[in-house]
């Protein structure tokens, strides 16, 4: 029996109660919620031949991008490929995606999804793990065209339409088009209040013009949208807070924000990690006393060390063992790294060429080897983009490499690089105490 779903997709041997459960498993991936692995399961067990029912449970478990997730998602793969002969060409796409993805081949697996919506700009699973795989691969400019170029298919009538909005503004935030990509999103937001990619998109507009007040106040009217428990973006929208009340010096607030929802569970998901991770080394170039928070991190991320699968998650690892002097488990990581890097696939490039590098400054610069810490930031940062992340959360490597040049005593190059933060957001308390800093280091020569 052949079926289409919701958005007139097709879909091979499915019966009617699978697709049921398919298709809200698909709006509430969305809405990430944690609550779509429920229903993915259901569809699963209404027909354990539905191969878009396999497909959707490896996907919801390869989309965190971290090894510990590839046991829950390699079985539902090989299930789909075993009903790959059933399956139509739609189908055997998102298998082959999978495969990739799974096998470490993410640009070809971004590639085969790209092919996917070519041919069915309404096949929403292809384009949530891709518009994910332009994330994690850097690529800014398709985490904007990917959503434009499906939008003129899509229309009011087709439900989960709004969702794109917000996709389309976080795109257009990363290309520095700040003002459509904050009125896409706020339509997003309007159409429904709980898409928390469009309210993140948002946050990210006014993080990278300096709005701090302004973020504030967006997510604190907001709370109870993004930060419910089954809500896989609240940690993340909790580092958007705390990174606005950071830029303001309000420290007590971002560490009860830290201890209050960005540390509350102790998650263990290398995404959690990274927040959590990225806001104490923010806290940590500034000196601040963050009591024995690294102690739990370095702790957390331990596990990791020897299994990681993505160079951005490796980099953040590296900085709560630094900070929390973990001299063995850092060395223990720059080797489980440069192996990495040897191994051939997607990640080895952005390991060798990224990671590696980067993770040697932070050693450096945690062993106020200021010096080699700059020389390994001063060019890798203008290719870092490659290993993925936001502006806003690689704008660490830039802070790492001022507060090094400050440090260091390069006073000619700490006012440059202060000069380079004021100008893109002069409005910013954090980059005008930087730029008073590295003006105190003295005149230039």
């Amino acid at each position: 029996m052949s079926l289409h779903d919701m958005r007139g997709n097709p879909v091979s041997a499915a019966r009617p109660a699978a697709l049921a459960h398919y298709e809200q498993a698909t709006n509430l991936f969305l809405a990430f919620s944690a609550r779509a692995a429920d229903s993915a399961d259901a569809a699963v067990a209404a027909d354990p031949g539905f191969v878009m029912g396999h497909c959707l449970k490896a996907s919801l478990s390869a989309i965190a991008n971290e090894k510990t997730f590839e046991p829950q998602a390699r079985p539902a793969v090989e299930a789909a490929e075993r009903l790959a002969g059933s399956a139509n060409p739609r189908e055997r796409g998102h298998i082959a995606a999978l495969r990739a993805f799974l096998d470490g081949e993410w640009r070809q697996a971004n590639a085969i999804y790209g092919e996917i919506l070519i041919d069915h700009p309404r096949d929403t699973l292809a384009l949530q793990v891709a518009h994910a795989l332009d994330f994690y691969l850097g690529q800014s400019a398709l985490i904007r065209d990917r959503i434009a170029r499906v939008l003129p298919h899509w229309s009011e009538q087709v439900p989960g339409y709004g969702y794109l909005f917000g996709m389309h503004a976080f795109g257009l935030e990363e290309m520095g088009e700040y003002g459509r990509a904050e009125y896409a999103g706020r339509e997003a937001v309007s159409r429904n209040r709980t898409d928390v990619w469009a309210i993140h998109a948002v946050s990210h507009v006014m993080e990278m013009q300096g709005r701090a007040r302004d973020g504030i106040d967006w997510l604190a009217a907001r709370t109870a949208d993004w930060g419910a428990p089954d809500n896989l973006f609240a940690i993340h929208n909790a580092w958007h807070l705390a990174l606005f009340h950071l830029d303001l010096g309000e420290h007590d607030r971002v560490l009860a924000l830290y201890d209050e929802r960005i540390r509350a569970g102790h998650s263990t998901v290398a995404l959690d990690l990274v927040d959590a991770t990225a806001m104490l080394w923010r806290l940590h170039l500034r000196g601040a006393d963050v009591g024995n928070r690294w102690n739990e991190l370095a702790d957390a991320w331990q596990g990791s060390i020897d299994g990681g699968w993505y160079a951005f998650n490796d980099v953040h690892a590296m900085m709560s063992f630094v900070a929390a002097g973990r001299e063995r488990d850092a060395d223990r990581l720059l080797s489980a790294m440069a192996r990495r890097a040897e191994n051939g696939v997607t990640n080895a490039e952005l390991t060798r060429d990224i990671g590696l590098p980067i993770a040697r400054a932070l050693r450096a610069f945690g062993r106020r080897d200021y010096a080699t810490a700059i020389a390994l930031l001063e060019d890798v940062r203008l290719i870092a983009h490659r290993f993925g992340g936001s502006h806003a959360q690689r704008d660490v490597l830039h802070l790492t490499l001022t507060e090094a040049a400050i440090r260091g005593g390069r006073a000619n190059y700490a006012r440059a690089l202060a000069a380079e933060r004021l100008a893109l957001k002069p409005a910013s308390p954090t980059n005008r105490k930087l730029g008073e800093r590295a003006r105190a280091l003295g005149a230039p020569a």
